[in-house]
């Protein structure tokens, strides 16, 4: 009977030992998961190729930022657009394959609003879905349930953090859970938050002090920091910065008085200590989430010995840790520079943190010497979104592509708003120019009389006498027929016309001085006047030598009536016949359940593939050609059908052979 007992005591101790945290070091990948919507997220942005440059640095975690809320139908049901499952669970396959562990870090978080006490009514709703997608996932996931909650108190949000830890384990049961404290996650608020009994929690705390310094320059602060440079790392007498004048009489200028104090390691050590003795009075976990020091006004040598002396003191106290950020403004990359991985990393900081120094060689721009995709699905590698608009453009759109699974889509703003593209770095298009290379797409529009301009800019130098110079070609319609259907425009590239420049509030008329070697960016722009009550798609955007471009879609877009108002689902699979997988793009005119199934031509159902309650809208989804019990099919004829709760949608799918 004692050894009986014996046993489950010491089972019953297991179950209350926390699970070690399995990662030690990495980073947060921001600016890619952070936009609006699922339908602004810019998915190359970032590739499985910086996954393997990030591990390649010594890395075994990647947090990575999802402002999760916005990614929903909004209330009151916060459906998870299933764009970004598609995106996400590229990121989740990559970071499996590499071994690397994905934090997915519900970062719906403004820091001048304070959390809503009623938040609950959406994280009760959109962890569950997360948790379903992934419940089958391996370990290398883990979920977080909100990036700094403030402005709430801790009684509050610790019960609403269990109300979502809850909501999740309901759905999954296995995987790992980050919970924090509020007050920005602050070390000072881990002791006030309840005691959780769930056992397979990481508590997370972040840490940026001294904030004076970690912070100089930020304009996101109140008041803001930008007056405020030169704070040094420690405390140095000789070097210290006089107050500002309009931060005078600020809560900045009595940290500035402060700062012989907080200014040094010992004290930097003291509050790390702090989430060290909450450790140890709770036994459990703990996990520096964010920590850093924003680069614009802060001198190089004192950043990195700031982050060294951050870095091993949570070493010392074995406290895993991912630094914010990768790419940004608290970024590993050299200040001003293209970010690119071979070239611009920031060896000092690399070496104060710990990380592997790969070899670097210096940032030459040379001249493009073959064409490249700016947009076809995606926006292309090394481009990033930058447009200008309070109009709507979906870079995801599934209303008839030319080809494959979307297209760009625009409508309404002001004149002079505009679709950007930013080269990252800058390019240079002169051997393109010289060898007869052209701006090669397919465009559709709804409105005769609809006139835009196409322009390339040039990089402003330092010189004074030189501006962002403009280069354009006009479309209207003496080029494109604006009859909802798709036309193929070639534009050679040395036609394209000088334009002159806009800097400063200034118009500068043209002088010939822009410059093929320096190209910022690519923008389609409402020159002629706004766009509001017109609609354009753009598809297979490229700089090439080729005239091998066709217009596949040749179907007249019933704009105003078939998507708006349509009885009947849509339904379309690509590629048709798939080999591996194929996306199922779907159309649903009303709200209502939807089922997607997959059947033999002799109708045996063998997966399905989608079955769930959704608002009216356009959506995809991956399919592998496997049935519900993960075997794959070989290969033949099957059909996809699409049931609603008024009517079903069939397409003949073709499986080649593997």
């Amino acid at each position: 009977m004692k050894k009986l007992f014996l046993i489950s005591f010491c089972f019953l101790l297991l179950q209350l030992v926390p699970a070690q945290v399995p990662f030690h070091r990495g980073v947060n990948l921001t600016g890619w998961f952070q936009a609006s919507d699922a339908r602004k997220i810019q998915f190359q942005k970032f590739t499985k190729k910086d996954f393997v440059d990030i591990k390649s640095l010594g890395c075994d975690v990647i947090r990575l930022p999802i402002n999760l809320h916005g990614m929903t139908t909004g209330a009151p049901d916060y459906i998870i657009d299933p764009l970004l499952f598609s995106f996400l669970d590229s990121a989740v396959s990559w970071a499996e394959e590499l071994q690397l562990y994905l934090l997915i870090d519900n970062h719906s978080f403004d820091p001048l609003a304070n959390t809503s006490p009623d938040i609950n009514l959406t994280l009760n709703k959109v962890w569950p879905q997360i948790a379903e997608h992934y419940k089958n996932r391996s370990n290398y996931i883990i979920y977080e349930i909100l990036n700094e909650p403030h402005g709430i108190t801790n009684q509050l949000w610790g019960d609403i953090q269990q109300q979502a830890i809850s909501a999740i384990r309901r759905m999954d049961t296995r995987h790992k859970i980050i919970v924090g404290p509020s007050g920005y996650n602050s070390y000072n608020d881990l002791a006030q938050m309840p005691v959780y009994t769930d056992a397979n929690l990481i508590y997370t705390f972040h840490f940026y002090d001294p904030f004076l310094f970690t912070h100089q320059g930020a304009s996101w602060t109140s008041p803001s920091m930008v007056p405020l440079s030169g704070v040094p790392f420690p405390y140095n007498a000789g070097s210290m910065p006089t107050c500002p004048p309009s931060l005078v009489g600020s809560w900045i200028e009595s940290s500035l008085n402060n700062y012989v104090v907080d200014g040094t390691v010992a004290k930097v050590k003291s509050l790390i200590d702090i989430a060290v003795d909450f450790r140890k009075a709770r036994n459990v976990d703990i996990f520096c989430g964010e920590f850093g020091v924003y680069i614009p006004n802060s001198n190089i040598a004192d950043r990195s010995f700031w982050y060294q002396a951050v870095k091993d003191y949570l070493e010392l106290k074995g406290i895993p840790w991912t630094i914010w950020d990768y790419k940004g403004g608290f970024g590993i990359f050299t200040k001003g520079s293209g970010e690119v991985f071979e070239s611009d990393l920031n060896v000092p900081l690399l070496g104060a943190l710990g990380f592997n120094v790969p070899e670097q060689h210096p940032a030459i721009i040379k001249p493009d010497s073959v064409g490249f995709k700016i947009y076809d699905d995606y926006i292309g590698k090394g481009i990033n979104e930058a447009s200008y608009t309070t109009g709507t453009i979906d870079y995801y759109s599934t209303l008839a592509p030319n080809n494959n699974q979307y297209c760009l889509y625009w409508t309404g703003g002001p004149q002079y708003t505009a679709i950007a593209l930013d080269f990252v770095p800058d390019r240079d298009l002169t051997k393109l120019v010289n060898s007869g290379y052209a701006l090669d797409l397919i465009v559709r529009g709804n409105v005769p009389g609809t006139k835009f301009d196409i322009r390339f800019l040039d990089t402003k130098t330092s010189d004074p006498a030189d501006h962002p110079w403009r280069i354009r070609t006009t479309i209207s319609d003496l080029t494109v027929t604006w009859d909802k259907k798709w036309h193929h425009l070639r534009i050679p590239l040395n036609t394209f016309s000088e334009q002159g420049s806009w800097d400063n509030n200034t118009w500068i008329n043209p002088v010939g001085k822009f410059d093929w070697a320096a190209i910022d960016r690519l923008e389609i722009v409402s020159e002629y006047g706004p766009i509001d009550g017109k609609e354009l798609w753009f598809d297979n955007i490229m700089i090439t030598d080729q005239d091998t471009a066709k217009v596949i879609e040749t179907g007249t877009l019933g704009v105003s009536e078939e998507p708006a108002s349509a009885k009947t689902p849509g339904l379309k699979l690509m590629p048709n016949p798939m080999k591996g997988s194929t996306t199922v793009s779907y159309l649903l005119p009303e709200n209502g359940t939807a089922r997607i199934s997959i059947y033999t031509v002799s109708g045996q159902k063998v997966a399905d593939l989608l079955n769930k309650t959704l608002p009216a809208g356009s959506y995809t989804l991956q399919w592998f050609g496997k049935d519900d019990h993960g075997i794959t099919l070989p290969a033949g004829i099957y059909i996809c059908s699409l049931t609603t709760d008024k009517s079903q949608k069939m397409c003949k799918l073709i499986i080649a052979t593997r």
